[in-house]
């Protein structure tokens, strides 16, 4: 087990990936240039230095097979993310808890932006969030974990070969819903996108930092129910520039298009190239 955050490090297989793709039997082969070593798998990137303050991680044999993990998903992140460039396209990681709104944001954004975009979708188990994906029309590719509580690298370069990549502009890595492990895991993509929902409460800000701190963006969801809760959004933005001044903070709700259209200008504006 991966003591760090209790997700298996045993083999994965890319069967894990499931086949759930608009496009039906779609194969992109690609040359990479180089060798990557699968027999390491899940790979586990957490930051190297948060390991040692974990006391069930301070043996040196057990830090020595873990650093060589983390290092094989940070060289395949890395080859993710070239090949994403290799494509102009430009890929960000959605992260959140479980039920803040993933899904129905990408779902709805393609009545409010001209930009091209496909969807790695990361759950534990079943292809429901890619299968509503492509009832719109999106393309979408499920990967379903099993008991892994994030995507890592591997697992993302294993669906990239089932998207068809000529003519993007974005892909998304909806990530596992989980405000812990997938802010700890490089996956290849270029920005973080968090979000944060309304019924969850502003005080999950500070309860888990990590996530917040690595945010490009924070999306406060499901802004239409502000009147139902008790979520302050001026102690949110607060403790979100107390975190991460850099991070951007967008009040969303699906319901209200202009707080769309401004979802969609950031990812004009955030796309490889716009600067």
């Amino acid at each position: 087990m991966c003591k760090d955050c209790g997700c298996s490090l045993t083999r994965h297989d890319h069967d894990h990936l499931g086949a759930h793709s608009h496009v039906d039997s779609h194969d992109h082969s690609h040359d990479h240039g180089h060798s990557h070593d699968h027999g390491v798998s899940h790979s586990s990137s957490h930051s190297h230095s948060e390991l040692h303050t974990n006391p069930q991680l301070n043996d040196k044999k057990t830090l020595s097979v873990i650093h060589k993990i983390l290092d094989k998903n940070d060289v395949e992140a890395g080859h993710n993310r070239a090949h994403f460039e290799a494509h102009n396209i430009t890929a960000f990681n959605i992260m959140s808890s479980p039920g803040s709104g993933k899904t129905t944001l990408l779902e709805n954004l393609k009545e409010y932006t001209k930009l091209n975009y496909a969807v790695i979708e990361g759950d534990l188990e079943t292809s429901r969030d890619a299968d509503r994906l492509i009832a719109k029309g999106i393309t979408a590719y499920q990967i379903q974990t099993g008991s892994a509580c994030h995507l890592d690298a591997f697992m993302v370069h294993g669906a990239l070969h089932h998207l068809p990549l000529e003519g993007l502009d974005i892909c998304f890595v909806e990530n596992v819903g989980n405000l812990v492990c997938p802010a700890s895991y490089d996956v290849g993509t270029h920005k973080n996108i968090v979000l944060l929902s309304v019924p969850e409460g502003d005080d999950k800000i500070e309860k888990y930092p990590v996530m917040f701190r690595r945010a490009d963006v924070v999306f406060i969801t499901k802004c239409d129910l502000l009147p139902y809760f008790d979520f302050k959004l001026d102690e949110a933005r607060t403790q979100l520039k107390k975190l991460n001044p850099a991070t951007q903070i967008i009040e969303v709700s699906i319901k209200d298009g202009g707080s769309m259209q401004a979802v969609a200008a950031w990812l004009k504006d955030n796309i490889r190239g716009a600067q």
